[in-house]
């Protein structure tokens, strides 16, 4: 279902990003210029994910947990290697991804489903579901950008595990609104785990990923630590955690 065959990742810093061409044109000018560094941000990522598995990927902030769904999903192409998908993804990666601001979250829904594949008519039946899940069925014609984050981040979540994707990309999807919200998006997650949907979840959630995940990749510093059952990967990588905590404080 999923395959990444030797995936590595160069990126600029969102610093180096955000240098104008007037501050690029003053630098030339004074002598300054230096071309941008890029940093290895995954390296050498070699990973297959069979058809219906549930993987949790876990890891420090900063070790390339959302750069690599990113990846997978296609918002960020390799430098080097190949990643290929077989089926419908439905990522919900980053607050407010794949919605248009100036349009209601009606228009929203049916726009994202759309695009994720499902048919309208299908899409259309499904409103009213998605809006009762999410809980904003008063604001159905109001647009996304008038809502709040937690609302944007319900409405992300209620509309990626309603169409039934082939694959779901989830980054930390159980940190979305308040404890009661929470307990519904695990009542949720816990249905999709029937089915044949294969799941790639983001967490710092440990028991949540113990619970859940049939294989655990533990990632550290963009390359892949260890991956495996998750309850000997989990142990490991709070092992090593207690250990830099405890060389931290000597």
């Amino acid at each position: 279902m999923i395959t990444l065959n030797q995936v590595s990742l160069w990126r600029r810093t969102q610093e180096e990003l955000t240098y104008d061409l007037k501050k690029t044109i003053l630098s030339l000018l004074e002598g300054r210029y230096h071309r941008p560094v890029k940093h290895r941000i995954l390296n050498d990522i070699n990973l297959s994910i069979l058809t219906g598995e549930k993987i949790g990927i876990i890891g420090a902030n900063g070790s390339g947990k959302s750069t690599l769904l990113k990846v997978i999903v296609g918002i960020l192409e390799p430098t080097l290697g190949s990643v290929k998908t077989h089926g419908r993804i439905a990522p919900l990666i980053e607050l407010g991804a794949g919605f248009v601001g100036d349009l209601s979250v009606v228009n929203n829904i049916l726009t994202y489903g759309v695009f994720l594949g499902v048919p309208l008519s299908t899409m259309r039946q499904r409103v009213s579901a998605i809006l009762e899940f999410a809980e904003l069925e008063a604001y159905a014609k109001t647009p996304v950008k008038a809502l709040s984050s937690g609302m944007t981040a319900r409405l992300g979540f209620a509309i990626a595990t309603d169409v039934q994707p082939d694959i779901l990309i989830l980054d930390e999807v159980l940190s979305v609104g308040d404890e009661r919200f929470k307990a519904k998006c695990q009542q949720r997650m816990q249905k999709l785990w029937q089915t044949q949907t294969t799941v790639v979840v983001v967490s710092h959630q440990m028991e949540f990923i113990q619970a859940a995940c049939d294989r655990v990749i533990w990632l550290h510093q963009g390359q892949i630590q260890q991956v495996g059952p998750a309850q000997s990967v989990i142990e490991a990588y709070l092992a090593t955690a207690r250990e830099q905590q405890r060389y931290a404080l000597n």
